[in-house]
């Protein structure tokens, strides 16, 4: 076989899957209403050339150690990804797209025992018989806190779909230390934190995280109305970043997708699709035009604090009318409703916070909007919301996110085409004026395939830098070795920082990847031991060990410290409803250890001087060998105890 026969089998399947892709995507949406986005396929840029979008071998993509970390060199970022529906957040090294860690959130984990432990169970919330509330959750969007405009490395937030929870997980640990769920809502997608407070000026940092939900229901939820798609109502939630209460929740009409918060605070926005409050697939996309949805925070605020609210069944949350029909006039509107085209997936605000980027999934354009006229708008100094929108170009087949650069421009993701598109925000400013002569396209690259969401490191920030641009795509045969049906989706790595992209590196990912960020590595600031100060259970001293009895409830008090346990054995009774409380004595970076019980499905790990516990009920007599499971020492095999229960 010769080097071009090589060759012809590494692009091949790209260019004849592409036509089967982009063609039977077209024929499955041309019959609900793809109006306008059918009429792109004749005005579409010209085909991609060799240099900006061909596709590119594996050789070409590692042929530069540009992109590599050697053995031993840590990266230059942080992805942070939701899983989708493993329910958790993906730790990941950029450039070199190594996993580095899986935080359990909304799931259970066997490694680390979340969902085991009882420390846990009250993060995640169980039934009166003590066992979860939910095992699953669906992870979409993850962001981070902000100061001055920029990550601050405090707290990152994820929301779980399926629930309707919302989670936050602090950065020094990177673990989730708080989970609620939010009332009167179904399909909770969107979420953003606030990057300033709307009132106070001083206040320069994240105080609020914004929630929208997707699914309209019957209000309240309670088995009336179930059939009368004009009793379905939809609610937009902001919860305190700090307390994670509920502060307040908005009546609004249409479906949210993604969230935004502007830089100065005053607004928070989403993308809305059926605003049509359809109930049905094919209601849901009948109008030409829905909306990119702004909430004036700080006018919303003052009617909660007026007592201008009502509350759903029995949520005692506040909540205020933001719908269309409420919110006539500008000057005491709490919200504002752009028209966009057509059912569209993603907004993103631009680093010098003053404009939106709203794509149109089921149509070929991204939408501009401009901050500062939103809020002319609310002043009753702009004629009609629509005015509000500078620029409007065709960018190509299912836009759905955008990121940015430093340079001013943008790179939004198309499903339909199977690419990536950069183009520039002021250009599309004045062509949207008439200007002829503006370059709004710059370049288009093709990944592999249909790309969901996209991010630019630092993108989301004042601070965005150019270097790179991530794209997760929902398709990947033939890029990796095959593992069955379920295939690995891929992440990949480009180069932004030239005139022209550059696909560098492919990254695999275990299903099913949704948003990330990517976060330069020096604002995370990770701690490495704990103090056991920390822990009010923790077992201070290897005098405190032992087996402490009141009736037929037993706590079991052990210290872990290699390569032993503080207790040799331990005796219970059959029946015996025991708590086993751990601590881990060892001081040193990474000397982690696990406790397992046989038959007890108990397992789960104590990091460097934390503390842990498990209540279960010991009904099975017998002897059972309690062991390590966390490699820790040379003598980790011999690192164990013995749970005797008597009959």
């Amino acid at each position: 076989m010769t080097q071009d026969d090589i060759k012809t089998l590494d692009t091949q399947p790209d260019l004849n899957r592409r036509k089967f892709l982009g063609t039977t995507a077209l024929v499955s949406l041309s019959g609900v209403g793809l109006s306008v986005g059918l009429s792109a396929c004749n005005k579409k840029e010209s085909a991609p050339t060799a240099g900006a979008g061909a596709p590119t071998t594996s050789a070409e993509a590692t042929g530069s150690s540009k992109y590599e970390v050697p053995p031993g060199k840590l990266d230059e970022y942080y992805s942070f990804s939701s899983g989708g529906h493993s329910g958790e957040v993906r730790i990941y090294g950029l450039p070199s797209g190594r996993e580095l860690k899986r935080i359990p959130v909304f799931n259970m984990d066997a490694l680390v025992g979340w969902g085991v432990t009882n420390e846990s169970k009250a993060i995640l919330g169980t039934k009166p018989n003590g066992t979860p509330k939910y095992t699953t959750g669906d992870t979409h969007h993850v962001h981070q806190t902000y100061a001055d405009g920029t990550y601050d490395g405090k707290y990152m937030f994820v929301n779980d779909k399926i629930h309707s929870r919302l989670a936050r997980v602090r950065m020094d640990t990177m673990e989730c230390d708080k989970i609620i769920e939010l009332p009167n809502i179904q399909g909770f997608h969107g979420t953003f934190p606030d990057k300033r407070d709307p009132v106070d000026p001083n206040i320069n940092h994240t105080t609020r995280v914004f929630c929208g939900s997707e699914f309209s229901i019957p209000l309240p939820n309670d088995g009336r109305d179930m059939e009368d798609g004009s009793k379905y109502k939809s609610l937009f939630t902001c919860v305190d970043s700090n307390t994670m209460d509920v502060r307040w929740q908005v009546l609004i009409d249409g479906n949210c997708d993604l969230v935004a918060s502007s830089y100065d605070g005053k607004l928070a926005a989403t993308n809305q699709y059926n605003t049509e409050m359809g109930i049905h697939y094919e209601d849901t996309m009948s109008a030409e035009m829905d909306a990119c949805l702004f909430f004036n925070v700080a006018r919303i605020e003052e009617a909660v604090k007026a007592g201008k609210v009502s509350t759903i069944g029995s949520s005692k949350v506040p909540v205020v009318d933001g719908r269309r029909a409420s919110n006539q006039d500008p000057k005491t509107a709490l919200t504002c409703y752009v028209p966009i085209p057509k059912n569209p997936h993603g907004v993103n605000i631009s680093p010098d916070g003053k404009y939106y980027a709203c794509a149109g999934k089921l149509s070929p354009t991204a939408s501009v909007i401009e901050h500062a006229l939103v809020l002319k708008w609310f002043d009753g100094e702009l004629a009609k919301p629509r005015d509000a929108v500078v620029a409007e170009p065709e960018i190509g087949l299912g836009p759905l996110h955008t990121g940015y650069d430093n340079k001013g421009n943008a790179y939004t993701t198309l499903f339909l085409d199977s690419q990536i598109v950069k183009w520039n925000v002021e250009a599309a400013i004045k062509a949207f004026k008439g200007d002829k002569n503006a370059k709004v396209v710059l370049d288009r690259i093709d990944v592999h395939y249909q790309p969901g969401h996209g991010f630019t490191s630092m993108g989301e920030t004042k601070e965005a830098d150019g270097h790179f641009f991530l794209s997760d795509n929902k398709f990947s045969k033939d890029r990796f070795l095959p593992v069955g049906p379920l295939h690995a989706e891929t992440a990949q790595l480009i180069d932004i920082s030239g005139d022209k992209m550059k696909l560098v590196a492919d990254h695999s990912v275990y299903s099913e990847p949704h948003d990330s960020i990517i976060v330069r590595r020096d604002i995370i600031k990770t701690r490495q031991v704990y103090n056991l100060d920390e822990f009010p259970l923790a077992v201070k001293d290897p005098k405190d060990s032992g087996v402490f009895r009141n009736g037929k409830k037993v706590t079991v008090k052990l210290i872990s410290q290699a390569p032993a346990f503080s207790l040799r054995e331990f005796k219970l009774k059959k029946g015996d409803e025991v708590t086993i409380i751990l601590t881990n004595h060892d001081k040193v970076e990474d000397l982690t250890h696990g406790f397992a019980i046989p038959k007890y499905d108990i397992q789960f790990i104590v990091n460097p001087l934390e503390t842990k516990s498990v209540t279960f009920t010991v009904d099975k007599p017998g002897v059972y060998w309690c062991y390590c499971t966390n490699f820790c020492h040379a003598l980790h095999l011999e690192m164990r105890s013995r749970m005797i229960v008597e009959a």
